[in-house]
């Protein structure tokens, strides 16, 4: 399912020959990032889209690099705000919000 799910998401963005999109599932460490790699014209394109980590059975949002939001899309599936955490928030920022601080 972690795999399915970012799955989903490998075709968000732009599409140009010149991109790659790379998915890294290392599911032995609970590590999961959607990357894009290549070539903007002249520019070198290196981006994280998506990290998520999985901590004491809490999936951690490290980054999120799109307009999606990837939380909402997480609670759909039916995973609850006590397990997620957005780790890309300052910790004393995340008892702010409405979903896990740790």
């Amino acid at each position: 399912m972690r795999e399915f799910f970012l799955t989903e998401y490998s075709n968000y963005g732009s599409q140009q020959p010149e991109m790659e999109t790379q998915l890294i599932f290392d599911t032995v460490n609970d590590h999961y990032l959607l990357l894009r790699t290549g070539w903007d014209d002249t520019r070198r394109v290196h981006c994280c889209i998506f990290h998520f980590d999985i901590k004491d059975g809490k999936i951690w949002v490290q980054e999120n690099n799109t307009d999606l939001e990837i939380d909402e899309d997480l609670e759909e599936m039916g995973i609850s705000k006590k397990e997620i955490v957005v780790g890309f928030h300052h910790p004393s920022m995340r008892q702010y919000s409405k979903y896990a601080v740790s």
